[in-house]
Parts: structure tokens; C-alpha cells; sequence
């Protein structure tokens, strides 16, 4: 590691501080975030075990489900471990290159996580507005269409960020990155150099991904009650609304969260820095700890089949 100027060139390692100004408290921090990674794991795998077990919920909303499970696991795996190392153990420092990678997986499975909401909002939609074609519509081989579709949108518009990292940006101010997990604009900060392209890139891909999902889900969502509203039945009204309730939940958690934590990073100047860092552990770990709750108890048939586990081994 060199420096030139008063900069370092091209930095080996990086040293992730967790959350400034509240250093002196990280190890307690870690347990209730260590508490929600347990319970988020536990759920969402029992959840993928109900739907792969139950025949019943082989369905595209059940399907859905157990990508945006899998999503969850995932996520909140690409950051915990790292974190509690840091908040625990003092194992701040990581290798540039895999700091990236770190980078990549965070932001391409936010943006599946978005994608799968919006193929969610689209089955919903086509269920309640055009029930008699859903079944010849979303067929497994879309499903499976869509799930590729997904992870292909979200990892090739996700790369082009880190690759000008790696390639535009040699010199750097400090090799200390105030967060705990390696986020985009966390480390481009710590450049030297003009990051200008950088920034319109990371906000382009925001936009693209995360925007048009919100747009398209929205737009679904109004249609949708346009044609609830329209049933002239006040019990089929009920029916249809309770099947969009789960969604309409996770969906305004991750979007909330996902805007709280945007915008206090790039123009909340006057926001402490711990509050930063804090939104964005949460926007992370929070959908994957509320995603089967929500689905657990708002979904009859996998509230049943929990209900019929933890029932059979009380028997037994």
C-alpha cells in the first residue's frame, strides 16, 4: 500500500468502524441484531419447508414466497456475520476485493428482493382483475422465467457500479469506511478523485431498479382497488382485499425502510452519523425478521400448517 500526496493508492485492506459514535456500545448492539438474524433464519427457512412440503402451496403466490424467503436469507446473511465480527470480535478489517463482493451481493438481492415484490403485485393483479386467465397466464414456466429474469435485471445493473470502483478509483483519502458493512456510497466517499460518474451511476441504478418497481407495483395496486371496490359483493370485497393485505405490508416495509435509509445518506447532512448506519442495518435486517410474520399470520393456509407442526410435535 502506497501513498502519494497524502492518499493511498489502490488499498489491500479496509477497516469497517460499525457505527460511529457508538463504538462504546456495538457489543450490545450486536444482540438484538444477532436476536432478529436467528429469528429471520428460523422463519423463512420454515417457511420454504411448508411450501415445499404442502403441495397445496405450489401456487405462483406461494412460489413467490419462497424466492423472496430464500432473498431474505441471503441478504441478512451477506451482512451479519461480518457485523458481529465487528461489534464482538474486532474484526474490522476486510479485503478490498471482497469488500466489493460484499457490495455486489447486498445491492443486486435488495434489488431481487424489489423485483420479486413486483412479480408479486403482477399475480395479484392478474388474480383479482382477470382471475378466469391467472392460472393460463402465470404457469410454471413463467414463474421460473421470472425468477431468472429477476437475478439476471439485478446483477448485470448492479456490476457496472463496482466495476468503476475498481477501475476508476486508485486513490483514497483514509482506508477507514464509517459503516458497518460495505455500502456503495460509503465507499466511494472515501475516493480522492472526481466521483462524480460514480454517484449519477449508483443513482441511476436506484432509480431504474427500486423506481420502476415502486411505479408498476403501485400502479397494480390502485387497479386492484379500483376493481375490489367494484364487486358488488361486500363479502367477496373482504376475500379479495385479505389476500393483498400480506403484500401491501411487506411492500410498504421494504419501500419505507429502503426510503428513509436513501435519503438520510445522501441529504441528511445535519442527520448524525449513527442514525445513518442504524436506518441502513435495519433496512436490511428488519424485512427479512417481518417478511414471514406478516405472511405467517395474514396467510391462512401456511398459518394452518404452522399451526399443524408445532402441533403434531406437541402430540408426539
Amino acid at each position: 500500500m502506497s501513498k502519494l500526496n497524502g492518499t493511498i493508492f489502490m488499498p489491500p485492506v479496509l477497516t469497517l468502524i460499525g457505527i460511529p459514535g457508538l463504538e462504546s456500545v456495538q457489543f450490545w448492539i450486536g444482540i438484538p441484531f444477532c436476536a432478529m438474524y436467528i429469528i429471520a433464519l428460523f422463519g423463512n427457512s420454515l417457511l420454504l419447508v411448508i411450501i415445499k412440503s404442502e403441495r397445496s402451496l405450489h401456487e405462483p403466490m406461494y412460489l413467490f414466497l419462497a424466492m423472496l424467503g430464500v432473498t431474505d436469507i441471503v441478504l441478512s446473511t451477506c451482512i451479519l456475520p461480518k457485523m458481529l465480527g465487528i461489534f464482538w470480535f474486532h474484526l474490522p478489517d476486510i479485503y478490498f476485493d471482497a469488500c466489493l463482493f460484499q457490495m455486489w451481493l447486498i445491492h443486486t438481492f435488495q434489488s431481487i428482493e424489489s423485483g420479486i415484490l413486483f412479480a408479486m403485485a403482477l399475480d395479484r393483479y392478474v388474480a383479482i382483475c382477470d382471475p378466469l386467465r391467472h392460472a393460463s397466464i402465470f404457469t410454471h414456466k413463467l414463474l421460473t422465467q421470472i425468477g431468472v429474469g429477476v437475478m439476471l435485471r439485478a446483477a448485470l445493473l448492479v456490476a457496472p457500479c463496482i466495476i468503476l470502483i475498481k477501475c476508476r478509483l486508485k486513490h483514497f483519502r483514509t482506508t477507514v469506511v464509517s459503516h458497518s458493512y460495505c455500502e456503495h456510497m460509503a465507499i466511494v466517499k472515501l475516493a480522492a478523485e472526481d466521483i462524480r460518474v460514480n454517484k449519477v451511476c449508483g443513482l441511476f441504478v436506484a432509480f431504474t431498479l427500486l423506481g420502476f418497481d415502486i411505479i408498476f407495483i403501485t400502479l397494480s395496486y390502485i387497479r386492484i382497488f379500483i376493481t375490489v371496490f367494484n364487486l358488488p359483493q361486500r363479502e367477496a370485497r373482504l376475500k379479495a382485499f385479505n389476500t393483498c393485505i400480506a403484500h401491501i405490508c411487506v411492500f410498504l416495509e421494504f419501500y419505507l425502510l429502503g426510503f428513509f435509509s436513501f435519503f438520510t445518506h445522501r441529504f441528511g447532512f445535519h442527520i448524525p452519523p449513527y442514525i445513518h448506519i442504524l436506518l441502513s442495518n435495519l433496512y436490511l435486517l428488519v424485512p427479512p425478521l417481518l417478511n414471514p410474520i406478516v405472511y405467517g399470520v395474514k396467510t391462512k393456509q401456511i398459518r394452518d400448517r404452522v399451526s399443524k407442526v408445532f402441533h403434531s410435535k406437541d402430540s408426539s
